[in-house]
């Protein structure tokens, strides 16, 4: 049974609490000055956050020819029917200010020649408006400016190898901090008037992934066990070129080398990717996904072959790629990279407004773990760094000069951690059962396990991430973007969006 935990506020309590220490919470929290805040990391600073990973960049208008107009209708057009204009629109106008923001920060973003930002040209972008370092490196670069501009700042406080394992609420529900768990398993509380979720994503339930082994739906356990809303959990986006090396993560090759030209290829070095789309290998990566997946389903070996594109050049244009490949014996320069789709990003997670608010006071939401609208059924490339560094910024201006207070009492509980033994079944499960095509058998399978998991080992924040993945899943019986059911392959004509909401159901969502 869960634990329950409750905390005095102290008096004159004004700090926001972020937990999690990717790209949004760091840039929240830089931008919150001079009001005090606190981050809460579970490793040292700039380490096992997915934002740190990241190969492709930061998408923006920013070329003349380019509008926020162009990268709005691309979005929508990219999210199958389910991403709200407006948000797509107001990112959209905001991301180039928040790119400016970053090199101001000293994020060494590549040039031409004659000093202007160079763009890349990614999937389903009409033009190109990626924002890169040294090729493949944005991610890293990025984290490590951040990193050293928050160790930097006084009015940050920093709170490494903790872990938020409960929210706390008052009797109202209203959130009131959280619940920590330290790498020694020791408990404490830390009161809060307002708590930022930025803990990332999902990717850790599923056995082959890209992200960071703890990232495994935490935040949206936490948060539908508080009463928030969870919208659209079942829209996860699958990157079709992960290298297919064994490895757990599974090494990512980004989506910028088919950019480049690289080609996906049989083991008879056939191209084949004109069979399933017109545009190719630069075809929404939900389509490149499947295409991959049938093929692999029907056991042909996929590789993506970089020899004739980027020749050479891989080594110093795309250097994460080129180590990845060279430390598992592959040098891409005369060989094709083994590729496979793995779990990548969660479209969906918990609603919130266009000021991170979700609909339970005092707690806020950003990133990945957010559900903003965003991004809908299929995640537009690189538009995730640029969600999280706008909608940082928003929920910053709303928090830096608010006079709100936290709950004087608060309480709240804590389950059991998912043994490892369990959690690997969980993601056994997860992969074969809920992945890129998905059936109603599979899926109804899939929930007895979690029903099973769960009865043995109680409500594990893991297995309740898992459940609202897959009942969403099984309850869409449909095909849009990332969700492919092989049973119900049509796409409805209406385009709906999905919550779930284990408390207060009388309580509306955000709009």
């Amino acid at each position: 049974m869960p634990e329950t935990f409750t905390a005095t506020a102290p008096a004159g309590d004004a700090r926001i609490l972020i937990v999690g220490a990717g790209l949004a919470g760091l840039f929240l929290a830089l931008r919150l000055a001079p009001r005090k805040c606190t981050i809460i990391s579970p490793a040292p600073l700039g380490q096992a956050a997915s934002s740190a990973w990241a190969q492709g960049g930061l998408a923006a208008a920013l070329d003349p020819k380019d509008s926020p107009e162009q990268h709005a209708d691309d979005t929508v057009a990219a999210g199958a029917g389910l991403v709200n204009p407006a948000i797509a629109r107001l990112i959209a106008e905001e991301g180039p200010a928040r790119v400016r923001d970053l090199i101001a920060l000293g994020v060494p973003f590549d040039r031409t020649p004659d000093g202007k930002l160079a763009l890349s040209l990614e999937a389903a972008h009409s033009r190109p408006r990626v924002a890169r370092v040294a090729g493949d490196l944005a991610g890293k670069a990025i984290m490590g400016a951040l990193t050293a501009a928050v160790r930097a700042s006084s009015h940050i406080e920093l709170i490494e190898h903790a872990k938020a394992v409960g929210l706390l609420q008052d009797t109202n529900g209203q959130i009131a901090g959280a619940i920590l768990k330290d790498r020694r398993g020791r408990i404490s509380t830390f009161t809060s008037p307002e708590t930022v979720l930025c803990t990332g994503g999902s990717g850790g339930l599923f056995r082959v992934t890209t992200n960071p082994p703890q990232a495994r739906g935490d935040a949206l356990a936490l948060a539908y066990g508080a009463g928030a809303v969870i919208a659209d959990p079942e829209f996860v986006q699958f990157h079709p070129t992960a290298m297919d090396v064994g490895l757990d993560p599974s090494p990512l090759a980004t989506e910028a080398l088919r950019g480049e030209g690289a080609n996906l290829i049989g083991a008879d070095g056939e191209s084949f990717m004109t069979r399933y789309h017109p545009k190719a290998e630069l075809a929404p990566r939900d389509e490149v996904a499947r295409a991959i997946h049938t093929e692999i389903a029907a056991g042909r070996k996929v590789y993506l072959d970089t020899r004739d594109a980027i020749g050479d050049k891989i080594k110093d244009h795309f250097p994460t790629v080129f180590a990845a490949c060279m430390a598992a014996g592959i040098d891409p320069r005369i060989a094709p990279i083994p590729v496979a789709p793995a779990m990548h990003y969660h479209m969906g997670g918990i609603l919130a407004d266009i000021w991170g608010r979700s609909i339970l006071n005092g707690l806020s939401v950003c990133g990945e773990c957010a559900s903003t609208g965003a991004h809908g059924a299929n995640r537009l490339a690189s538009n995730s760094l640029l969600e999280a560094v706008v909608m940082a910024a928003r929920i910053a201006d709303r928090l830096c000069d608010s006079d709100i207070k936290p709950a004087k009492e608060s309480a709240g509980d804590v389950p059991a951690d998912l043994p490892d033994e369990a959690l690997q079944t969980l993601r056994e499960d997860m992969a074969a059962k809920c992945g890129v095509v998905r059936d109603a058998t599979n899926l109804s399978s899939l929930i007895e396990s979690i029903d099973r998991l769960e009865a043995e080992h109680g409500p594990a924040r893991a297995l309740v991430a898992a459940r609202l993945i897959a009942s969403n899943a099984l309850a869409r019986e449909e095909s849009r973007g990332g969700h492919f059911r092989s049973d119900y392959q049509d796409t409805l004509q209406t385009a709906t969006r999905t919550y779930a909401r284990l408390h207060a159901p009388d309580l509306e969502p955000a709009k």
